[in-house]
């Protein structure tokens, strides 16, 4: 136990035979369960798994008979953590690239009860995306500014970050099963917190970077995580918006979406009426660009009253 609370580790592996005994050597001996999930592997990352468990009876060796994703190993990992009644449950990549000395100052807040999950953020410094490859670091500084938008939590960066903490209270309220199974459950998991309004801490540390090698194909990965982050905009604006309470913000973001680019498209159009059939362009560029700048201040409104929204939780 550590400070009265149970702690566990969850896992997850995947074909990670070289790095896979490094990282459960690194893990402290308070941690009262740690679950390792071998997410389909084709090498010998199991059997690794097994030696470890042979000399260290905390560590459970689980194993999916095929690749499911990241995501997937994670939901298994937090289910057992269920069963076992754990408190706090952290997820540490298979990898090596989490440093185990930041497990305390992830579930301290947790355990105060000052916030429900917490999780790691790189981006605060150059100094701690030092060892991070600029097309990483330009993925990511995307995809934080998606998962701002979508999810409702507009302080958090680095979404992407997997080194995290979650409250048991957490894990009994949400639906582990509707969870994203490849890489994005991160983003997944953050929008369904923001509905149900539990607290998310962003912790500053380090990037960790050695030998390994990324399984993110970043060329199709964003494209992906992208399309997901916008169903789960949508998906949140009516969940909390709408069937949960009453609240004008998704009339607003609506209006904006609508009217922004129709005002641009009737300034494309009259910009072809002008040129092409030589036209008048006044009334129409000024109708057209009172249209942007009304669906512009619909938009920013619409995130200041959810940024409003997130600060008085």
């Amino acid at each position: 136990m550590y400070q009265g609370k149970t702690l566990s580790v969850v896992i997850p592996a995947y074909n990670e035979e070289r790095l896979i005994k490094i990282t459960l050597d690194s893990i402290p001996n308070y941690l009262d369960k740690i679950y390792v999930i071998d997410d389909g592997s084709s090498d010998n990352t199991f059997q690794i798994i097994n030696n470890a468990a042979e000399t260290r009876p905390n560590i459970i060796p689980i194993k999916h008979d095929k690749n499911k994703g990241v995501g997937a190993a994670i939901i298994t990992g937090y289910k057992k953590s269920l069963e076992d009644n754990i408190d706090i449950s952290i997820v540490m990549g298979g990898d090596n690239q989490m440093d185990p000395r930041y497990i305390p100052i992830l579930v301290e807040p947790i355990i105060r009860g000052t916030v429900d999950y917490t999780k790691g953020n790189r981006l605060l410094s150059k100094y701690y995306t030092k060892g991070m490859s600029s097309w990483r670091l330009f993925g990511n500084s995307i995809l934080t500014l998606l998962t701002k938008i979508s999810s409702g939590y507009w302080s958090i960066m680095d979404p992407q970050n997997g080194y995290t903490a979650i409250s048991r209270e957490v894990l009994e309220s949400v639906d582990l099963n509707s969870i994203y199974t490849k890489y994005g459950y991160c983003n997944d998991l953050l929008t369904k917190l923001n509905v149900f309004g539990f607290r998310v801490l962003d912790i500053a540390m380090p990037a960790k970077y050695g030998n390994e090698k990324s399984k993110i194909k970043y060329s199709t990965y964003i494209v992906k995580v992208s399309w997901l982050l916008m169903k789960n905009f949508f998906w949140r604006l009516k969940t909390k918006y709408i069937i949960l309470s009453l609240n004008p913000i998704p009339f607003f973001y609506f209006a904006g979406l609508v009217l922004t680019p129709l005002g641009i498209a009737l300034g494309i159009y009259s910009l072809y009426y002008k040129l092409i059939l030589e036209g008048d362009l006044f009334v129409r560029g000024v109708l057209s660009l009172l249209i942007v700048i009304i669906g512009i201040q619909f938009l920013l409104f619409a995130m200041l009253f959810d940024i409003q929204m997130e600060n008085k939780k």
